[in-house]
């Protein structure tokens, strides 16, 4: 399957490298653009009319706001549209292109190791017996694919799109934590990142029981527990619902 994607940035490039695969790329910077060819190989496309003439697939790495402008260059030629734009749905999507299938995912940045999330909207509909099965099969190679309800995907994406980041800061927390005590950043870093990554692979053999790795790891009384309670007392867990409903635009 040839895919183009309209946009370079980021994610695309995430997309891209999870992929290991030639890409038609256009993006109006077209350094951008040349860049990911040159990592991956491919072609680089000046409009984006182009690439949906070529490509089986168009997956929409633009920005949410040119959801129109794009449509209008491309939905008569678009065999295929996947979009990774935050806060448009699938009936946003649908709307835009309502000649040809049209499927909604939202990817994490891990997709360029194969370890991200991609979160898929589910859809009743049934639009190409093979492309329903392929391009689920294609994203299904950048990690772990859940699919949920349309309306949920903005939740999802504030759980795992927005999580590297918060992780990333826990990291660098508890990093400088262990610098403040003397340890050297190089040696902290290697630890807790060590850590990180391997905790992730436990809660997984632990079949995602949170508290099952908590209770292993928490003796009665034990550093631990105070470590645990400390981090009660300073609001951890208000903290990231704070997060998610930022993410939403909850107003408290």
């Amino acid at each position: 399957m040839q895919v183009g994607l309209i946009g370079a940035g980021n994610m695309a490039r995430g997309l891209a490298r999870g992929w290991g695969r030639p890409v038609l790329a256009a993006d109006p910077r077209t350094e951008v653009a040349e860049a990911l060819v040159a990592e991956v190989g491919g072609e680089v496309i000046k409009l984006n009319a182009a690439v949906a003439q070529k490509a089986d697939l168009v997956v929409l790495c633009h920005k949410p706001a040119q959801l129109a402008q794009v449509a209008d260059e491309i939905r008569d030629d678009a065999k295929a549209i996947a979009s990774i734009l935050g806060g448009v749905s699938l009936a946003d999507l649908k709307t835009a292109y309502p000649n040809c299938p049209v499927y909604r995912f939202l990817p994490s940045t891990p997709v360029e190791l194969r370890q991200g999330v991609v979160v898929r909207a589910a859809d009743d509909v049934h639009q190409d017996a093979r492309l329903d099965q392929d391009v689920p099969s294609l994203f299904s190679e950048l990690g772990l694919l859940v699919e949920v309800a349309d309306g949920l995907v903005d939740v999802a994406m504030g759980l795992m799109s927005n999580a590297p980041a918060y992780v990333a800061l826990l990291a660098e927390a508890q990093i400088d934590a262990g610098v403040r005590h003397g340890l050297p950043p190089d040696k902290a870093a290697e630890m807790v990142v060590q850590t990180f990554a391997g905790t992730a692979a436990l809660l997984r053999a632990r079949g995602n029981d949170t508290l099952a790795v908590r209770r292993e790891v928490t003796s009665p009384g034990g550093s631990t527990a105070r470590g645990l309670a400390a981090l009660e007392r300073a609001g951890v867990r208000a903290a990231f619902q704070d997060a998610l409903d930022a993410v939403l635009g909850v107003r408290s």
